[in-house]
């Protein structure tokens, strides 16, 4: 289903595929999407930079925490790609299976802190469409964490709104790896399928 094929790796410049190899860090592959993106290597590499900015941790929210939060985001959305890549990031980060099992019933979940409940209920109502962010909400998100958490917390959400929009739209082909990783904690929980995100 993908509109456009991934460049493979020996079509990318050699400069560009040099630091898209960071992927392999967080994710254990470079994605099809920053392979695609590689057809402009401008938006390759600027997706690249913006994505070591924003996960990177100056504040309280962790490497995993940040995962999720993008998980919760991508969930919001319904894109089935970044489910999938942010459930596998968080496990790669550290992420327990508890949480990565309750991810989506977090707010039952004793595998949640309450600032992490808010920040989830937070995210999920910023990537719905229309926005669904409150008063509320914000007070209670603003009641366990500081302005540049927050700030942190905004850009993981706006990150995957960019994200859900190009692997939605593109139809991204799934990775052997993330489809593994959603199969194990998707499925049963949110009945995750790969989609038109399977070769």
């Amino acid at each position: 289903m993908e509109i456009v094929k991934p460049l493979d790796e020996n079509e990318i410049d050699s400069n560009l595929l040099e630091k898209i190899q960071f992927f392999k860090g967080p994710l254990g592959v470079i994605p099809s999407s920053v392979k695609t993106m590689s057809y402009h290597p401008k938006i390759a590499d600027a997706f690249t930079n913006l994505n070591i900015a924003v996960m990177e941790c100056k504040g309280s929210v962790t490497p995993e925490f940040k995962r999720l939060i993008g998980y919760i985001s991508s969930f919001s959305s319904g894109c089935l790609y970044c489910q999938a890549h942010t459930i596998l990031g968080a496990e790669r980060f550290g992420s327990s299976k508890k949480r990565l099992d309750e991810v989506w019933t977090y707010s039952n979940s004793s595998a949640f802190s309450d600032a992490e409940k808010a920040a989830l209920d937070f995210a999920f109502a910023a990537a719905s469409v229309p926005n669904k962010v409150t008063g509320k909400l914000v007070s209670q998100l603003k009641r366990y964490w500081n302005d540049n958490d927050i700030i942190e917390i905004m850009s993981v959400i706006a990150f995957f709104g960019f994200l859900n929009r190009w692997n939605d739209s593109m139809g991204s082909a799934l990775e052997d790896l993330p489809i593994e990783k959603g199969e194990k904690y998707l499925k049963e929980t949110t009945n995750w399928t790969p989609g038109k995100h399977r070769v």
